[in-house]
């Protein structure tokens, strides 16, 4: 009898996480209470307040059925090409995530902040470094609505994770989905993880249909609802993103690839060449389960389904040894 190797694990339950957001701290029109209101009725139990600039850890708002994480969103941005003009300016936004927030509270207490030295990566790279050395794990935000192309984010290393999706940005322009950047970052080596986020503003009411709430979110699978179990998860990549579909089992059988859903059209296990590996339903119909037989040759695998309204559900990847992956747990060592 073979043993299964679970990438989504089998023990503990999902909960559900917004790890982008902004309050009055910032740009944003709610309170950090009325942001744990609202996101608990809407079935959440984890807030990361990611304020601009300005790191916040609302400890009072943690309790047993919710957490708010520690973080804040730090940038990086060119110089104005028109004066006043922003339209048409690169930028970085990084999510910086505490994993030991009760640790240098003075130091953050100071909004550590990068210089604004566009293009250099070193130096970008030097900052992350940095920011682990006081327990932050570092999210790269949005490349589509910052601008940015291969040449900006190639050099980049030392990340925890990119979102894959951000639903305010969605709004924005349809720049929320990027994909191809994610699949480019692992092309080049880099092993990271990928989220789906809201980055909140309410800007508009909930059920407005500009309201950038409750449409991107990571579905984390711990063992228990505490900050240290959630933080735990995150670096040991025990979680997947979505728009909206569900992703409720993956797991490794004598070299066979399983994926169970909830209902969707299509689940697609794409790799580091073009091919890929596909289940389709019939139209008008769905799907809410496949299986793949891996050949070993495709260095990395991660698994993407689209329900009949295109959202999208996506894993991290998970590298290849042989027909066996191989589960990344972040180092919080700085590299």
């Amino acid at each position: 009898m073979s043993d299964k190797i679970y990438l989504l694990p089998e023990s503990g339950r999902f909960y559900k996480a917004n790890l982008h957001c902004h309050t009055v701290h910032s740009d944003g029109r709610l309170t950090p209470e009325e942001v744990k209101k609202a996101y608990m009725e809407n079935g959440y139990s984890v807030v990361a307040y990611t304020d601009h600039r300005n790191y916040q850890y609302h400890k009072e708002l943690t309790d047993e059925s919710f957490v708010a994480l520690a973080a804040y969103e730090v940038d990086m941005n060119e110089f104005y090409k028109e004066p006043g003009d922003f339209s048409r300016v690169k930028t970085y936004h990084i999510n910086l995530y505490d994993s030991r927030p009760e640790e240098f509270q003075e130091e953050k207490k100071g909004q550590m902040l990068p210089e604004r030295r566009y293009g250099d990566c070193h130096y970008l790279n030097g900052f992350i470094d940095k920011m682990k050395s006081y327990g932050f794990f570092a999210c790269y935000n949005h490349p589509y609505w910052s601008l940015q192309n291969y040449d900006d984010y190639k050099n980049l290393r030392g990340f925890w994770g990119m979102e894959i999706y951000n639903h305010g940005c969605e709004h924005d322009g349809l720049y929320g989905y990027n994909p191809q950047s994610y699949d480019e970052m692992l092309r080049l080596g880099n092993r990271l993880f990928c989220v789906s986020t809201d980055d909140n503003h309410n800007s508009y009411p909930f059920g407005h249909p500009l309201c950038d709430s409750f449409g991107g979110f990571t579905m984390i699978k711990a063992e228990e609802l505490t900050y240290g179990a959630i933080v735990d998860a995150l670096l040991s990549g025990n979680f997947y993103s979505s728009m909206g579909p569900e992703i409720r089992e993956l797991y490794v059988e004598d070299g066979v690839l399983h994926v169970k859903t909830s209902p969707v059209e299509k689940i697609y296990v794409l790799m580091e060449g073009r091919n890929c590996y596909k289940e389709v339903a019939a139209p008008g119909e769905t799907i809410t389960e496949a299986a793949f037989e891996l050949t070993g040759q495709e260095t990395y695998i991660r698994v993407t389904c689209q329900d009949g309204r295109g959202r999208h559900a996506d894993t991290n990847a998970y590298a290849l040894n042989g027909k066996e992956p191989v589960l990344r747990t972040y180092d919080m060592q700085v590299w």
